[in-house]
């Protein structure tokens, strides 16, 4: 795996924000999918060249609409104000799943179309401030002048460096410490908080009325994005997932799934994390993972081939780290 690579997958998790630099092709902005009565996903995705966005979901409330996650990019937020202005409705508040960029960058965006809007997250951002972003920083700046690698990729690092410069703006109005249900805009919602798991405090969301549960980046694919995971804490949320009477869930980045397909990729994750703990070498451990996760992928070889590279990527790190992210705070 080349540099680039590598650095690219720790971009995947960080996230970016791309307020349109000269000499780029914008992208179109992706088209809403209903899901369910009253529910929308906005879906992710990663452009050539480019790095992610995470998927956005949109729930429709008595008093506007709620945005779970904002992606990353111009064209992702231009379809959520796109909806909200097909539906008629403001934004009555955000909910974000956690501080990586691919999911928070569109808040300010979306703040300044609807003032009132109130904005719930936990408040693991204030740890990305202090350490993830500023480390993120110094390693992605090298990059900024390398002409091997596309000039849409190094516009993301622009606006990656530039994102965390602003970071303190992303933080939450309503810090979410406890999980339970709240009524946003008029709709109840089950907000629960899983502690040191995709990060040190991720916040997925469960809807009675349409069965629904948004899970943000507790499930991704291609693989789990580990960069900044305490995998143990990971396994106790996926758990509490499963214990959640829900029809479809949304991941952070990938398609909808059944409760089938939740389960085969809980029971992928589990296997994965014994095996990059174990002595077995990197390249079954990865082949492993792309295998068990195969119908939950496209039909297209190279998304086999990045499921494998970036299983490999993850235990590589997992082992150099105890089997976790350096930036765990699992024991604090």
């Amino acid at each position: 795996m080349n540099n680039w690579t590598r650095i690219g997958i720790t971009l995947a998790a960080l996230g970016t924000f791309t307020p349109g630099w000269p000499g780029t092709d914008p992208v179109p902005a992706p088209a809403p999918r209903d899901v369910a009565p009253g529910v929308w996903l906005v879906p992710g995705g990663i452009p050539p060249d480019r790095q992610p966005d995470g998927n956005s979901v949109i729930f429709a409330a008595p008093a506007g609409l709620i945005v779970v996650d904002t992606g990353r990019h111009s064209w992702q937020r231009e379809a959520i104000l796109a909806l909200a202005h097909a539906q008629r409705k403001e934004i009555v508040a955000i909910v974000n799943t956690h501080w990586h960029l691919d999911h928070v960058s569109g808040n300010p965006d979306l703040r300044a179309a609807y003032p009132g809007l109130r904005v719930y997250a936990s408040d693991a951002i204030d740890g990305a401030i202090e350490n993830f972003f500023p480390s993120s920083a110094k390693d992605s700046a090298a990059y900024l002048d390398d002409p091997q690698i596309p000039q849409e990729t190094r516009d993301d690092i622009r606006g990656d460096l530039l994102a965390i410069r602003n970071g303190a703006a992303l933080r939450p109005d309503e810090v979410i410490t406890v999980s339970g249900t709240i009524a946003l805009g008029g709709r109840p919602l089950r907000i629960n908080l899983a502690l040191d798991a995709a990060t040190a405090g991720d916040v997925w969301l469960y809807d009675e009325e349409s069965r629904v549960a948004v899970l943000g980046d507790l499930v991704t694919l291609p693989a789990p994005f580990l960069d900044t995971a305490c995998p143990e804490g990971w396994k106790v949320a996926l758990q509490q997932v499963a214990d959640t009477p829900f029809e479809l869930a949304i991941p952070g980045h990938g398609d909808p799934m059944t409760r089938a397909q939740f389960q085969l990729y809980q029971a992928a994750f589990d296997a994965f994390i014994v095996c990059a703990g174990s002595a077995r070498p990197q390249g079954e451990c990865a082949s492993d993972w792309a295998d068990s996760i195969r119908t939950l992928l496209a039909d297209d070889p190279a998304e086999q081939q990045r499921a494998r590279g970036m299983a490999a990527y993850y235990v590589d790190m997992l082992r150099a780290n105890d089997g976790r992210s350096k930036f765990c705070e699992s024991s604090r």
